[in-house]
């Protein structure tokens, strides 16, 4: 049974999730050889000061345009 864990910033909608979910369950699927019900989703939203890349917290030096903080 697949588990995918989508960690990202806070921000994203509910429609968003879903589209995530329906469009990512087919392909994991296909690859995995099992079946659809099987794939399990978890969506944790991760606060840019317990994010972290490179040396630096992101809400210290990284900015990006589509994110919502």
């Amino acid at each position: 049974m697949p588990f995918v864990r989508i960690d990202w910033f806070p921000g994203r909608t509910l429609e968003q999730k879903r589209e995530m979910v329906a469009t990512l369950t087919p392909d994991i699927a296909r690859i995995a050889k099992c079946k659809p019900e099987t794939i399990q989703f978890i969506f944790t939203d991760v606060t840019r000061e317990d994010w972290g890349r490179n040396g630096q917290l992101f809400c210290d030096y990284y900015e990006y345009e589509n994110d919502p903080e």
